[in-house]
């Protein structure tokens, strides 16, 4: 279908040798190869994803659906429906996600939250029947 986007693709690419000094937000797809020393959120009325590759770094919050990383980030990450690490991957700071794959190497120093959005509705319908 023409005008629909494939699920999982990259639109924009943050290079290896760029250093952004300043908050990111972005629809669909973004890479990231250089550094960020800010905010990287991604649009929360769309499908998003976000692969932070194993040279890259962000100093910052990242928020976004679909998440992949082999690099580093600093801060608060928020992935609303899949977080996948990488074996570089390092995350200094608090996750939050709704599904995870770890593979072995990935290093996490901060605390790993499930986020349960939607299943407290789901046990309830349950109880009730």
């Amino acid at each position: 279908m023409l005008g629909r986007k494939t699920k999982g693709t990259i639109d924009s690419l943050i290079g290896i040798s760029t250093n952004i000094e300043g908050n990111v937000n972005f629809k669909g797809g973004l890479r990231i190869d250089g550094t960020v020393k800010g905010n990287v959120i991604a649009d929360a009325n769309e499908a998003s994803m976000l692969v932070i590759s194993e040279h890259a770094k962000v100093e910052g919050e990242v928020r976004v659906a679909h998440l992949v990383v082999n690099g580093e980030i600093v801060g608060p990450v928020y992935s609303s429906e899949l977080l996948e690490l990488q074996p570089r991957a390092r995350i200094t700071g608090d996750v939050y996600y709704k599904a995870l794959e770890m593979h072995g190497g990935a290093l996490v120093a901060g605390k790993l939250t499930h986020d349960q959005v939607g299943e407290p509705v789901l046990k309830l319908a349950l109880s009730n029947t």
